[in-house]
């Protein structure tokens, strides 16, 4: 791996990470977040909100031999900021403007100006009800856990 490589994979995966967090949030909250912060950046769309179709693959078996599953609707959306830097996103489901949201939060998350502000107000708030859901459906899950045990006879 080259210098430049490692250099540019702690920002890939920031990247990634917020991105995550934008795809994986409720559509309101994100909208609540994005209006509290008054941004009204100039941009044009490279890809207006599209929803299509992807297939979902799963694996089975023992070796993990991949199968299709099923397919899943999406919406896609890419933007460029007035900046030049190009933001994009990739939603579950038939939502337009979260996708459009995302993608501007996107491109501004990549410009050093408003990355704090947006980790801050934006992608911490919606991490930490992404993670109090989860906690939520773990802790359901668990209360109905049935641990299964064997009896000996004593017979041998």
């Amino acid at each position: 791996m080259s210098v430049e490589s490692q250099q540019e994979r702690p920002a890939a995966t920031a990247r990634q990470q917020w991105m995550a967090v934008l795809a994986k949030s409720d559509s309101d909250r994100l909208q609540q977040y994005w209006q509290g912060l008054a941004l009204s950046p100039d941009y044009q769309f490279i890809r207006k909100p599209e929803i299509g179709l992807t297939m979902l693959r799963g694996r089975i078996g023992g070796g993990g031999q991949p199968f299709n599953m099923g397919e899943m609707t999406l919406t896609r959306c890419a933007v460029r900021l007035a900046s030049g830097t190009l933001g994009i996103s990739y939603v579950a489901g038939r939502h337009p403007q979260h996708a459009i949201t995302a993608a501007l939060a996107d491109a501004l998350l990549q410009e050093d100006t408003r990355q704090n502000l947006l980790q801050k107000q934006l992608i911490e708030p919606l991490q930490a009800e992404l993670e109090a859901g989860r906690q939520q459906r773990a802790a359901q899950a668990n209360s109905t856990r049935v641990d299964f045990f064997t009896l000996v006879r004593g017979e041998d």
